[in-house]
């Protein structure tokens, strides 16, 4: 398809240079000896040095270095390659987009090379799992059983699944957060439970779950009944903090639909009441999203209308400090108004500093740039909608080669 760049995976480009199938510059360039002696000058740079030169492209460009010749190959197979690379600093965010409500099938937009990637996600079943990410590694959790999960690699396709979490009793909602450590490759996942109190409407029985990569092992946190308020599903994990929106029930005016909880996951204090924790939102939202941005805690939400809380009148991102929350951009209304029909409630998700915005009724792609605070749109998804009730969604992740679950 046009704008479409079909993704090769780092073990099938194994495969080919193993058994000679691969293709050097200089043999598919027959114009002349300048063209191959432009491509032999790395033949005078040592390796150590060419490979930090390497290990600076973008990780789509790493690929299809590693077919250029043997050397190359052998350079951005290695593990000093990979140790390399996790000493250049982190890569610019990949969103994948499912273009598919049944299927986990989509596309993944590079905002370096500004092109869409077609890459198959390992072990996900159905695009509406719930997801979450963190440092290049993506955590998957069934959407029937909420028992099944899998920590994966998306780029290096390599998976480890988890243990059964307890408490297998259905929840009428739950959160998935997921959070990894950099330098040891640790991770921790966490999972609010929410289930209505047997025939009372206003008490919700909320449990987190979380499991210790170390450990190797699930332990319940804590276990509290709200009045008045349930959790839902968004949540995720800032320096140590799990945050996540807890929705009301029935009690209080309507423009005070949205709340956030925050809960100490180092120190997992039993003693800790959620209920004292709550953190107000910044004004009325149709809906919010949460993410982690260099271990700030960011929200993206729907602003509703003071007449009317649950129609959208615009889209706001904030950042959190000290419990306060400060607004760092509103989305310009030609950019609100190029989603066209936008419901009350949209996809978005971000890392470092990019924030991804779109539409579930449209694969139109907003970015968000942190740092220079500047909107604009991704280049145009190589799908387009098909039938009317053909719904869009996605997630974010950090594409790196060096991390394995």
């Amino acid at each position: 398809m046009r704008g479409e760049t079909l993704w090769i995976s780092h073990y099938d480009n194994a495969a080919r240079m193993e058994n000679g199938k691969f293709d050097a510059i200089s043999e598919l360039d027959e114009e002349g000896d300048k063209e191959a002696t432009a491509v032999s000058l790395d033949v005078n740079l040592p390796d150590d040095l060419l490979e930090i030169i390497l290990a600076y492209l973008p990780i789509a460009s790493i690929f299809r270095a590693g077919c250029v010749c043997k050397r190359w190959h052998m350079i951005v197979h290695s593990k000093r390659f990979l140790w390399t690379l996790s000493h250049v600093g982190p890569q610019k965010p990949w969103y994948f987009m499912f273009t598919s409500s049944y299927q986990p099938i989509g596309y993944a937009y590079d905002p370096v090379l500004r092109k869409w990637h077609g890459i198959e996600l390992p072990f996900i079943e159905t695009s509406n799992w719930f997801i979450a990410s963190s440092c290049g590694m993506v955590c998957f959790m069934d959407n029937d059983s909420r028992s099944e999960l899998c920590v994966c690699n998306p780029i290096t396709k390599t998976c480890r699944k988890l243990k059964e979490p307890p408490s297998l009793k259905i929840s009428d909602y739950s959160a998935l957060a997921f959070s990894v450590n950099r330098e040891s490759q640790s991770y921790a996942v966490a999972i609010v439970k929410s289930k209505q109190v047997p025939e009372n409407f206003f008490q919700w029985d909320i449990s987190i779950n979380i499991y210790d990569s170390e450990e190797v092992t699930w332990g319940t946190s804590i276990t509290e009944v709200l009045t008045g308020w349930r959790g839902g599903d968004e949540s995720v994990i800032c320096n140590g903090v799990l945050y996540f929106l807890v929705y009301s029930a029935g009690v209080g005016p309507p423009e005070n639909r949205h709340a956030l909880i925050a809960y100490n996951v180092s120190s997992r204090d039993p003693q800790v009441r959620l209920a004292r924790s709550f953190i107000q939102v910044p004004c009325s939202l149709t809906c919010g999203r949460l993410m982690n941005m260099k271990e700030k805690l960011v929200m993206v939400g729907g602003i509703g209308k003071l007449d009317r809380p649950d129609i959208i009148k615009g889209i706001g991102i904030w950042i959190l400090n000290d419990r306060k929350w400060e607004e760092i951009a509103k989305m310009p209304h030609k950019f609100f108004q190029g989603f066209g029909e936008l419901d009350d409630v949209f996809a978005s998700r971000g890392a470092d500093d990019l924030i991804y915005i779109q539409s579930y009724g449209a694969p139109a792609l907003l970015i968000f740039d942190m740092n220079h605070k500047h909107w604009k749109w991704a280049q145009k998804c190589p799908v387009t909608k098909r039938f009317p009730l053909q719904l869009f969604t996605g997630f974010c992740f950090e594409p790196n080669l060096e991390f394995a679950p």
